[in-house]
């Protein structure tokens, strides 16, 4: 298979050469599970390892090859696993805080032109949850569409109504309403899939991101089961995986994230919540913060009922909790460096003795 199928463009390849050491060629990765890499070159799919050198190299987790990365590898000659050395730059990425209370970031997937939001309808709509992967996708300057699945449990009206309160909150989103069951709106949804091109399919458990992969790609790779009476799935997707659609497209699963954190995700906000970012460029101060300040257009926009105040609120709670993070991670980076620096220290002065 050509690189070009797989999506490797001029980008990549301007981005690679200068990192590609003889003996080594360019693949993609393809699945990663626990430290253990399937990437992809022309020959096909093969097994890969972190070389050690860097392994020991990185200075963060989020360094480390994720799922629709291109990578620098070393084949074995008999056949054994592949040796990854380095990352090629990322064009697109989605990522998150590290779930708990660690502050880091944790790569979902790389090199992305698309992100498939997913919320069932019904039980699963939440209009909270959609403002962080709309964040998360927009962070990652990935264009996100909203898929709206299990149509065929709701009423027409309901629909229309879920439709509505996206559209009201979100007037410029991509929208594409389908069911499973049915086969409705699953060929809107495959125009959308572009040879060459990478997609990627975000949400909850159960939502059925791993029926609408079968359904895509045309047999059962992945592994379904049934739902409850409410319609809600269950939890079947472990690993993030990268599958080829018939056409040449590229679908990326990924397992329903029970904590969707954000960290560095300012600019993903600024996007998302473009109205207010252009209602604040007419607040009275510079560093408004549109909770109680005079001359604040945001808080203006809501009096006047031109901004709702669920999407007011929402923009706050996710600036604040960002805000928080990054402050955090910055002092983390910095307590990393001092003990990064006393390490140095400490190994000089040992051989001096």
């Amino acid at each position: 298979m050509d690189l070009s199928a797989l999506g490797f463009t001029d980008w990549f390849e301007r981005c690679s050469a200068a990192i590609l050491q003889p003996g080594q060629s360019i693949a993609r990765v393809t699945a990663v599970d626990r430290g253990s890499f399937l990437v992809r070159n022309q020959e096909g799919e093969v097994l890969a390892e972190l070389a050690g050198r860097f392994r020991f190299a990185v200075e963060s987790a989020s360094d480390l090859p994720c799922v629709g990365d291109w990578v620098c590898v070393q084949c074995h000659p008999s056949g054994g696993p592949a040796m990854v050395h380095r990352v090629v730059p990322r064009r697109t990425f989605l990522r998150r805080k590290c779930p708990g209370k660690s502050v880091d970031f944790q790569m979902i997937a790389a090199n992305i032109d698309i992100a498939f939001i997913v919320q069932a309808c019904g039980y699963d709509f939440n209009l909270a949850r959609l403002d962080r992967y709309l964040v998360m996708a927009n962070e990652g300057a990935i264009e996100p569409w909203i898929l709206l699945t299990k149509t065929d449990l709701v009423s027409p009206a309901d629909l229309d109504h879920t439709i509505e309160q996206v559209r009201g909150r979100r007037a410029f989103a991509n929208l594409v309403a389908l069911s499973n069951t049915t086969g409705f709106g699953l060929d809107q949804l495959r125009a959308l899939l572009v040879p060459g091109r990478t997609h990627c399919l975000l949400g909850s458990s159960g939502v059925g991101k791993t029926t609408l992969i079968n359904r895509l790609i045309g047999r059962d790779a992945l592994d379904t089961r049934a739902v409850s009476g409410t319609g809600e799935g269950v939890h079947t997707t472990s690993r993030r995986q990268l599958f080829m659609v018939d056409g040449g497209s590229m679908l990326i699963d990924t397992p329903g994230m029970r904590e969707l954190g954000l960290l560095g995700a300012g600019d993903g906000l600024d996007d998302t919540f473009s109205d207010i970012h252009e209602q604040s460029a007419r607040c009275r101060f510079a560093d408004c913060t549109h909770t109680d300040e005079p001359g604040c257009a945001v808080l203006l926009a809501v009096d006047h009922g031109d901004l709702s105040e669920d999407r007011y609120r929402s923009y706050l709670k996710l600036r604040k909790e960002t805000e928080f993070h990054d402050l955090s991670y910055a002092e983390k980076r910095k307590k990393d460096r001092s003990f990064g620096r006393f390490i140095k220290t400490a190994k000089r002065s040992m051989r001096k003795q």
